[in-house]
């Protein structure tokens, strides 16, 4: 019975060698023409003139803030994030309480809104005549059109990241460590360093690297609050579409290609975390098995 399961299972899972490799023909196709081919395109438009133009551009003033101001922004939201994450997360895995689904909502909001609509939210929250404005411009305190505006705007389009790789992780392992912990005498904040954070540090670093890459690449939401000033609070996305409209080709895809590096960087990051779950995962089940 077991051979004729097993029998019956490889002709329903077996497709004929021609029908796997006309589908394996088309993927490869499609992942040259939509990935391979656009990056190619990248780095020859930034380099086809040569790297003394390529460093010019990218050591250009306007070039070197916005990178800079890309970099600050990153560095501010993607650590908010990691912490809310973290402590969404464990409330919400750990533990049961009234509002619960209304959170996990709540952090997936970011999905369903389109980053120009938060963009948006933001100007008329803290515009000149939005609902603080004229409070804001009394105290000379600037939000829109300034870098705390774009910080905003980053926070909120890198909300879920960390939060949403943690919670289904949490969840699985549950909270019989915890619990004995306490049983044993742990505080809340050993429990936590101790036995929580070491469970879950490779989802941890996971979720930072796709809010990183998120953060550095946002374009539509910081688009709308940026105010598009050259020098002051252009971040690289859009320093790039303005070196673009003014037809500077060369300073344009010199700046797109430091953004194609990091979607790169950040693709072997991920699949190296990848690779190292599930080594600890396949360790585990052989522990389990002896």
């Amino acid at each position: 019975m077991a051979t004729i399961a097993l029998t019956q299972r490889s002709i329903v899972t077996t497709e004929v060698p021609w029908v796997r490799y006309t589908l394996t023909t088309l993927a490869l196709l499609l992942i040259g023409l939509f990935l391979v081919l656009p990056l190619f395109t990248v780095f020859y438009e930034a380099l086809k003139k040569g790297w003394g133009l390529y460093l010019t551009a990218l050591v250009e003033p306007d070039a070197l803030s916005a990178i800079k101001l890309t970099l600050t922004a990153a560095a501010i939201a993607v650590p908010l994030n990691l912490v809310f994450g973290v402590a969404a997360a464990w409330a919400i895995a750990k533990f049961d309480f009234r509002g619960k689904s209304v959170l996990i909502t709540l952090i997936d909001l970011p999905f369903a809104v389109s980053p120009v609509v938060a963009g948006l939210i933001y100007v008329l929250m803290f515009g000149a005549q939005g609902w603080w404005g004229p409070w804001l411009m009394d105290h000379d305190i600037k939000v829109i059109f300034a870098i705390p505006g774009i910080v905003l705007a980053t926070v909120f389009v890198t909300f879920p990241f960390v939060a949403r790789e943690l919670i289904p992780l949490m969840e699985a392992q549950g909270s019989e460590e915890e619990q004995a912990a306490m049983t044993l005498g742990a505080s809340g904040w050993q429990t936590f360093w101790r036995v929580t954070l070491p469970n879950i540090k490779w989802g941890l670093l996971y979720g930072v690297i796709l809010a990183n890459a998120r953060a550095m690449g946002e374009f539509g939401a910081v688009s709308v609050v940026s105010g598009h000033i050259r020098g002051e609070t252009n971040t690289l996305p859009l320093h790039v579409e303005i070196l673009y409209n003014e037809y500077n080709f060369v300073g344009a895809f010199a700046c797109a290609s430091l953004l194609a590096l990091l979607a790169l960087v950040t693709l072997a990051a991920k699949s190296l975390v990848e690779w190292r779950t599930e080594q600890l995962a396949a360790a585990a089940r052989r522990d389990a098995v002896e």
